[in-house]
C-alpha cells in the first residue's frame, strides 16, 4: 500500500505544480486552493508512505514523479518544447525511480 501512496503523492505533487501556473496566469482564489490542497495532499500521502518505505527512496521516488509529471504537463497544456533530449531525460527521471523500487 506504501507504494499506492507514494504515486498519489506524486500525482498531487503534479497537480500542485500545474495549479502553480495557472495561478501565475489566473490570479484567482480557486487556483490558489488547488494549489494548497494539491500540496498538501502530496505531503500528506507522502507522510504516510513513508511509514514503510526508506526516506531515500520515497523521496527520489516522489521527486521523480513530480518533477517529470511536471515537466510532461507543461508539455501538454503550455506548449513547452517537446525535443528528443528533454524526453530522453524525463525517461531517465522514471527509469531512476523505477530502479529505485526494485533495489528497495
Amino acid at each position: 500500500m506504501s507504494w499506492v501512496y507514494l504515486i498519489m503523492a506524486g500525482i498531487f505533487e503534479m497537480t500542485g505544480v500545474l495549479m502553480m501556473n495557472k495561478l501565475n496566469k489566473d490570479r484567482n482564489a480557486v487556483s490558489f486552493l488547488l494549489l494548497v490542497a494539491g500540496f498538501g495532499l502530496s505531503f500528506l500521502f507522502l507522510s504516510w508512505a513513508m511509514q514503510t518505505l526508506p526516506m531515500g527512496t520515497a523521496y527520489a521516488v516522489w521527486t521523480g514523479i513530480g518533477a517529470s509529471g511536471g515537466a510532461v504537463l507543461g508539455m501538454i497544456f503550455y506548449g513547452e518544447p517537446r525535443n528528443f533530449l528533454r524526453i530522453l531525460f524525463i525517461a531517465m527521471v522514471l527509469g531512476s525511480a523505477v530502479g529505485l523500487k526494485l533495489v528497495s
